[in-house]
């Protein structure tokens, strides 16, 4: 296929992509999970005003189009790291990780496969934590958080778990093994470790909101 004149005209090859790409099967072959609507409340708001990107409770979140107001993971871009090998660390890029996501059922499964109490939001640097949402780190990418006070908030991705969060983790938690630990949390917090998300309408967020979520179609892409 090229463009010529303006218009797209078949080019030699495209028969046989066509036969590859299989692009005669029946739109109906591929199943549609269509999407559906949840709700949640907000059981806890905290930002990482330090340093680092641990984060402590604060009364409420107030929201940008650069994420949490003077929060260490603010900004329109951020620097890729080990999460994106397809660039060179420290290349700028769109910051689609402003805010970080979590369920208290999920971080309650985490720390039993730890073998400790209890998790904290604070010590893997959570920003929100939603109550009410069954497996909240399975929620597909574009599912939108609506807000009762006015915010709207679209899911990037899962949140990967690392050894640095397990790392602070561990100190936290006062662990005999702080090396062992950093490196048992991303074994143990696969797909339980929450999301990211961007900011797409600007407000404050407070605990005991409620939020009402978006989740949309899903397919899975065969080519």
């Amino acid at each position: 296929m090229r463009l010529q004149g303006g218009i797209f005209r078949a080019s030699q090859g495209d028969a046989a992509m066509q036969d590859t790409l299989d692009l005669d099967r029946p739109v109906d072959d591929i199943e549609i999970i269509p999407g559906r609507k949840l709700t949640a409340k907000v059981v806890g708001t905290y930002a990482a005003r330090g340093g680092d990107f641990v984060t402590t409770a604060v009364a409420e979140l107030k929201l940008g189009f650069e994420g949490i107001d003077d929060d260490f993971h603010a900004g329109h871009t951020r620097r890729s790291g080990g999460r994106e090998p397809w660039y060179p660390r420290g290349t700028e890029m769109r910051n689609e990780r402003q805010l970080s996501i979590v369920a208290p059922d999920e971080m309650a499964i985490v720390a039993e496969r730890m073998a400790i109490p209890e998790i904290k939001p604070e010590w893997i640097g959570a920003n929100l934590v939603l109550d009410g949402i069954p497996r909240l780190s399975m929620l597909p990418a574009g599912t939108l958080l609506f807000f009762a006070g006015g915010v709207t908030v679209k899911v990037d991705a899962q949140n990967g778990p690392c050894r640095i969060a397990g790392k602070s983790i561990a100190e936290h938690a006062g662990m005999a093994d702080v090396t062992e630990g950093a490196l048992l949390f991303p074994k143990v917090a696969k797909r339980l470790r929450g999301l990211v998300a961007w900011v797409e309408k600007p407000g404050t967020v407070m605990p005991g909101e409620l939020v009402s979520v978006r989740v949309p179609e899903q397919w899975i892409y065969r080519a």
